[in-house]
């Protein structure tokens, strides 16, 4: 019996010394955890294309960025991540973007310069309408007391109608003049024949009738005063006119 309490005693004594050491010893710390990596900072390019224009022309930008929650560029406002817009300046500016996002901002810049549009050149002269008609328009001439077209007269009203005829938008007024020999009352109505003798030679060589008018002035408003047939002669006219 003496021999079995002595073990029992034993070991009690050698289990308690086991807790007791195993109390001591400290347990061993877990390692830290390594921190996260910091967010990634955001990337940003901006361009225009083409970098210069003239007032009044456009031109595109051309953004791209990463790592942005919040893009803007300056003018423009609130924009996507990355795309094109068309834009129109009026003068030279600077266009800035900036990307925001857990990691920062960034910026970036492009210029649009805008220059002046040289001035038109100037046009060669060209004659006016008027001018034209003046150089290839030509009064017929009658002889005394008569309001037919003479034989010589013929080649002349033919080219007047053919510049007419090329020039169809072209109204004109014939007017009639006499000498001064007569009365007043007669030679109006020789005016008025000989304008309209001119007008229905026109008017048979395809010149519309709409586009002419006819006055008779009669001995009213000579070219010459001279009492000579020579200045009898340039009295004795159907004249031609730009315009109605």
């Amino acid at each position: 019996m003496k021999i079995k309490r002595r073990n029992s005693i034993a070991l009690a004594v050698a289990l308690a010394a086991v807790l007791v050491l195993g109390a001591c010893k400290k347990k061993a710390a877990a390692p830290p955890q390594p921190p996260p990596p910091p967010p990634a900072a955001p990337t940003a390019s901006l361009s225009a294309d083409p970098a210069t224009i003239q007032k009044g022309q456009s031109t595109t930008l051309a953004w791209q960025t990463s790592n942005a929650t919040d893009v803007t560029i300056e003018g423009i406002g609130a924009v996507g991540p990355s795309g094109t817009q068309l834009v129109t300046p009026a003068e030279s500016t600077t266009y800035r973007l900036t990307a925001k996002g857990a990691g920062g901002s960034q910026e970036a810049t492009t210029r649009v310069t805008v220059t002046q549009p040289p001035p038109p050149t100037a046009a060669a002269p060209t004659s006016s309408e008027a001018q034209q008609f003046a150089g290839n328009v030509h009064d017929i001439f009658f002889d005394y007391d008569k309001y037919d077209i003479r034989p010589d007269q013929q080649a002349t009203l033919q080219a007047d109608a053919r510049w007419l005829a090329a020039h169809p938008n072209v109204s004109f007024t014939i007017g009639g003049y006499c000498d001064d020999r007569g009365s007043t009352e007669y030679n109006l109505a020789l005016g008025e024949n000989r304008a309209n003798s001119v007008k229905q030679a026109l008017v048979q060589a395809g010149i519309g009738a709409s586009r002419i008018k006819t006055i008779s002035y009669g001995k009213e408003k000579p070219f010459c005063t001279e009492e000579t047939e020579a200045c009898w002669q340039q009295n004795r006219r159907a004249q031609f006119v730009y315009g109605q």
